[in-house]
């Protein structure tokens, strides 16, 4: 009781604050996250995506007695913008985000300018279940995470496509040339959307004799000689886009609107299982299937972080632990669901937990792991702002 008397005392006196939740006595973030509203910044433009994260704040509503709440990102930057802003007045307790979907350049500035909490991601009790060695979930586009970001959903990019318009596609010399045959039908979202970026990316390796340049930061390389390829590239495929790339959809969902509208007969994603979800809810026609070119193509993992300041570190961390469980992780992979891939060792999970995942049908559109393939790996973060920045510069339209 004391104990109580005087954590309460200290946590209203100012100047003071209370110590930060221990990951590791994990016993003691339950009982403190226990009450907490969560302020979950996440994108949310997708609604399969919102009713995974609805489902996830019932769930640890229920087992652990934390809300969560749902701040809908467009741009995971301004929730970066607004933890960096709050260090700067000097709040550096009571912030306004407790948790964060982020990857890449957006964890890279966060880690740089010390506005993260832990590490805690590797103390987490469902780290366990994590497969280490198979999947890219200790560094974030070449960026170590160090522990202080926890992952919760793996993706590689694939290109759906119409079956009843097309078929599959080689390399980007390939898409180049169907697109000359084909014109108008096919375009990718808008960059900065980091689906319309990762095209770029994509588009990049298809072209580099060597992409291993790609994994170093963008100043160690000569940028306009390992880029030329790329802009001559776009030169090309640019009038041959949908409105003659006068115009582009701006988000993911938008894009295979105009798939379903068949206005377009190409697109692509970054999560192998979407077609087969958008299929199942009705929102693309059964002759749609997915394909990846020859080479690979890129995949990463979607991790989430807790600002240094957050009001609901305990929160957050019960929240990160979930998203690790058997559980979570199931039903993320369900393309009734959500079609996201898994960051655990399926096969090495104890048998209630591997059940979960037994009968999981991955769609029709799905493509098994040997057809995907072996993911490449996401550039260092400096080629994806530097070539987004040059991409607008070139192409980019007004919104």
């Amino acid at each position: 009781m004391l104990k109580h008397l005087m954590a309460a005392a200290l946590a209203v006196l100012p100047g003071w604050a209370m110590a930060d939740p221990v990951p590791s006595d994990w016993t003691a973030v339950l009982d403190e996250a226990r009450g907490q509203t969560v302020y979950w910044n996440a994108w949310g433009g997708s609604s399969t995506t919102n009713d995974f994260i609805a489902w996830v704040g019932r769930r640890v509503a229920e087992d652990h007695g934390v809300t969560l709440e749902h701040v809908k990102l467009s741009n995971t930057a301004d929730a970066v913008a607004r933890v960096l802003a709050e260090k700067q007045a000097g709040q550096d307790s009571g912030g306004a985000i407790d948790l964060i979907w982020i990857n890449g350049p957006n964890f890279a500035a966060m880690k740089d300018a010390g506005l993260l909490f832990g590490p805690f991601a590797e103390q987490l009790p469902n780290w366990a279940l994590v497969d280490v060695a198979g999947k890219p979930v200790q560094a974030d586009f070449t960026v170590p995470t160090d522990g202080m970001e926890s992952p919760w959903a793996t993706a590689q990019v694939v290109f759906m496509y119409d079956t009843a318009d097309m078929e599959p596609l080689a390399d980007m010399d390939a898409l180049l040339a169907w697109a000359r045959a084909n014109p108008g039908r096919f375009t990718y979202p808008q960059p900065p959307d980091f689906l319309g970026t990762t095209f770029l990316k994509q588009a990049l390796y298809g072209v580099l004799d060597d992409p291993s340049v790609l994994l170093a930061p963008v100043d160690a390389a000569d940028y306009d000689a390992v880029t030329a390829p790329l802009w001559a590239f776009l030169d090309a495929l640019t009038p041959n886009l949908w409105r003659q790339g006068k115009a582009y959809p701006q988000t993911g969902p938008r894009q295979i609107q105009l798939l379903a509208d068949d206005e377009v007969s190409l697109a692509i994603s970054f999560s192998p299982g979407e077609a087969s979800t958008a299929i199942a809810n009705g929102q693309l026609p059964d002759t749609v299937r997915t394909f990846v070119p020859d080479g690979g193509t890129i995949g990463n993992a979607s991790f989430v972080a807790i600002p240094y300041n957050a009001s609901a570190k305990a929160g957050a961390m019960v929240v990160a632990n979930f998203l690790m469980s058997a559980e979570a992780q199931a039903r993320a992979l369900d393309p009734a669901y959500l079609g996201y891939g898994t960051v655990l060792d399926v096969a090495a999970l104890p048998g209630d937990q591997r059940a979960l995942f037994d009968g999981i049908d991955l769609g029709v559109a799905t493509l098994s792991p040997d057809d995907l393939g072996p993911a490449l790996p996401e550039p260092h973060p400096s080629w994806m702002t530097r070539i987004e920045a040059d991409w607008i510069d070139r192409y980019g339209v007004a919104d």
